[in-house]
């Protein structure tokens, strides 16, 4: 068959998938005025005072990605794809971040140690977000360890010393603290902490209770210390802190009866979500929604970081399909959150710390499924998922790539093809996306430096010096939230 055949056919069938009305011109007038009347309903800003704040993170999430996740979505609920919108992208406002670069890596000195103060720290002479009567958690796919929930508490010269087994002995001869050990010192009081990462806090080669027969997730720490107890020790007396490990564990918890809670759900990350034991492990929509519910408690408001930290993992790997459906799983997180707060006074911002050498394609006609089949232009079809490197390089003879039509490429572990060979994919260079609703969203527009974000939250907040826009009544927030996010988005980027 010639290729322009074969082009013609596709374009055919895909005539043949678009639905009826919109066929019709006057389907697509409504629709823009609809969108116009919603557009001029920004006029009225909200210039509210921001209670709470919650900052979604989507690690490695790049317009592609949202993009392609957009599809995903409307194809598992039976759709075409294309016409389905994403929470997020409901969120009124909408700018595009540079990414910005990234701290000396592996310096010990004391200057590095003690140089930045996070939303929790107590230190350096600004007061403590605590001390404002601000509620914290931190909920993530990733180990508590890992380096975007880390940055709330911990100063670390490497992102991977989780604990004391991992540092070389000149760090720990140093007086250098691994992260697990600051999470339970350094901040005793933040109230939800929710991820993977048992095997951090643990004696070495003490058994997982959910893994007990398998060595490598086991106990790592050289201290013999058990952090977990430590965490609840820790806690004043009178107050109720409660550990789980199981999801049935979390979803079973009287939360008007708990104060603080440490939810540790796997020995390391948690688990793609496609892969996710659904009786045992929590969803992140599941997790967001116990921590908002623990927070809202507290009638000061409160701050909540939300990392999707798989989808960076998934992109790693080469695996499209794992980063999708965690991009997904993130978004219905921010839906959920987005019942339970109020526009009013939450002021909710979704973004990413980077993107990567994702892309998709290749002329595949409307509806094309995401992950099946490809265009068909040539001998050897294009897949329409590719990405500029990574593992997925392969070839199988002289000037001849694999041919994907012999492959299961719609497997959740397919590794896409890639242009250049490498271990891992890579992160990418463009800005991301970053959309924001309720008060002060208006703030976050056009393109800006990252570093930007963190002051806009701020004065959304009443944070730090921007507070004459704020009353006396609406005033109680704490210095240390600028300078924590400023440090979060800057430490996202390893």
């Amino acid at each position: 068959m010639k290729p322009l055949l074969v082009l013609l056919l596709a374009q055919l069938c895909s005539a043949s998938l678009v639905p009826e009305r919109e066929k019709d011109p006057e389907y697509w007038r409504r629709q823009a005025q609809e969108t116009l009347r919603n557009a001029l309903r920004l006029q009225r800003l909200n210039q509210n005072v921001a209670k709470n704040l919650i900052l979604f993170l989507g690690d490695g999430m790049g317009v592609s990605t949202v993009t392609a996740a957009r599809i995903l979505k409307g194809q598992l609920q039976h759709g075409q794809g294309e016409e389905s919108l994403l929470e997020m992208d409901k969120f009124p406002f909408v700018a595009l971040a540079k990414v910005s670069p990234r701290g000396a890596h592996g310096d010990t000195t004391p200057t590095t140690r003690s140089r930045a103060g996070g939303i929790f720290e107590p230190k350096l002479g600004q007061g403590r977000a605590k001390g404002a009567g601000k509620a914290v958690g931190i909920v993530t796919t990733t180990r508590v360890t890992h380096a975007t929930p880390s940055a709330a508490y911990a100063h670390s010269a490497n992102r991977d010393w989780y604990s004391d087994g991992e540092m070389p002995p000149d760090a720990l001869e140093g007086g250098c603290k691994d992260i697990a050990r600051q999470l339970v010192e350094n901040i005793p009081d933040i109230e939800v902490i929710l991820g993977g990462g048992r095997k951090y806090m643990y004696p070495k080669n003490v058994s997982d209770v959910e893994y007990p027969q398998e060595e490598k997730h086991r106990g790592t720490r050289l201290d013999h210390r058990n952090l977990v107890q430590a965490w609840q020790d820790a806690k004043p007396r009178g107050k109720v802190a409660e550990y789980v490990w199981h999801r049935r564990g979390l979803l079973a918890l009287n939360l008007s009866r708990v104060d603080f809670l440490l939810g540790l759900f796997e020995p390391g990350d948690m688990v793609y979500e496609l892969d996710r034991n659904n009786e045992t492990d929590p969803s992140l929509s599941e997790m967001v929604s116990v921590a908002i519910r623990m927070l809202q408690k507290n009638p000061r408001g409160f701050f909540l970081l939300v990392e999707g930290g798989r989808i960076d993992h998934g992109h790693h790997e080469g695996k499209a399909k794992q980063a999708l459906h965690e991009a997904v799983e993130l978004d219905r997180a921010i839906g959920l959150a987005t019942r339970l707060t109020s526009t009013q006074d939450t002021l909710s911002v979704v973004t990413a710390d980077h993107s990567h050498v994702f892309t998709f394609g290749g002329y595949t006609p409307r509806g094309n499924p995401i992950f099946g089949e490809p265009s068909t232009w040539t001998a050897n079809p294009s897949p329409s998922i590719l990405y500029g490197n990574g593992p997925g390089y392969k070839i199988v003879a002289v000037r001849a790539r694999e041919n994907v039509s012999a492959v299961d490429f719609a497997h959740a572990d397919y590794q896409a093809q890639s242009a250049v060979p490498l271990r891992q994919e890579t992160h990418g260079g463009e800005d991301v996306a970053v959309f924001a609703r309720g008060p002060m969203a208006h703030l976050l527009h056009g393109v800006h430096e990252q570093n930007y974000i963190p002051h806009a939250m701020a004065y959304a907040a009443c944070i730090g010096s921007n507070r004459g826009h704020c009353n006396a009544a609406a005033r109680p927030a704490t210095p240390l939230l600028l300078p924590f996010l400023s440090l979060l988005l800057l430490l996202l980027l390893c």
